[in-house]
């Protein structure tokens, strides 16, 4: 890195709230795919530790909302988990660290509008979490989270509605068919899957939610659901 690019991530460490030792780690952390169109050549990207930066970020989760909400029964804390976990929040939480600036894309993708885009944010969001776990580990990385997500975590104490019992009363007072569930895609050995299940009601277009477990992803795509046709 140059003295200008070290100096801006200087910046992006001071709201991350940690400084790498491994520099080259936290570039990693910040290419997309697409850069390998600028260099004419195949480039690694921050894929593998977006990859790792997901299980970090939801064991941390789950561990402190298990602590936090000691009463809760394991729908609630499931519903809890995927909504901190979907990838809308991943987004909002990396808008907040600004990461933008210090993506770095392909041509094409920056043309588009690549550092706005959710999708991107979120992967990148948790990429910097799988690599602050390699570069200062378990402890750094869970720092990173709490300080991140912790006005979340806490923000509503009252219990969390369960999202899919909220859709089958939804369908029912409309005279609909039950909801069903189904796996769109799965991810990840065995011991750390990734599920992206979706929620199908007839009559109304599908929703997805991703989660490390099929309930907790099946309760983040009923919520999908509600915030998409609830108020419709």
């Amino acid at each position: 890195m140059n003295k200008r690019v070290k100096a801006e991530f200087s910046d992006l460490e001071a709201r991350l709230g940690y400084r790498f030792r491994n520099s080259e780690l936290a570039a990693l952390a910040l290419t997309h795919l697409s850069a390998q169109a600028e260099v004419g050549r195949r480039v690694q990207s921050y894929q593998r530790l977006e990859f790792l930066g997901d299980r970090v970020l939801g064991m941390v989760v789950a561990d402190h909302l298990y602590m936090a909400f000691p009463q809760a029964s394991e729908g609630e804390l499931s519903m809890r988990l995927a909504k901190l976990v979907r990838r809308e929040t991943c987004a909002l939480i990396a808008a907040q660290w600004d990461v933008g600036p210090h993506v770095v894309l392909g041509p094409g993708e920056a043309r588009g509008g690549g550092r706005k885009k959710a999708a991107i944010l979120a992967d990148v969001c948790e990429s910097l979490i799988g690599a602050v776990f390699v570069d200062g580990g378990f402890e750094a990385a869970r720092d990173l989270v709490l300080r991140a997500w912790g006005p979340r975590m806490t923000a509503d104490a009252e219990p969390a509605r369960d999202a899919k019992t909220a859709v089958q009363e939804w369908a029912q007072a409309r005279g609909l068919a039950a909801p069903r569930y189904e796996e769109a895609a799965r991810s990840g050995p065995a011991h750390a899957p990734h599920f992206v299940m979706r929620v199908v009601l007839a009559g109304y277009g599908p929703e997805t939610g991703e989660a490390t477990s099929k309930r907790a992803a099946e309760q983040a795509a009923a919520q999908a659901f509600l915030e998409r046709w609830s108020a419709k």
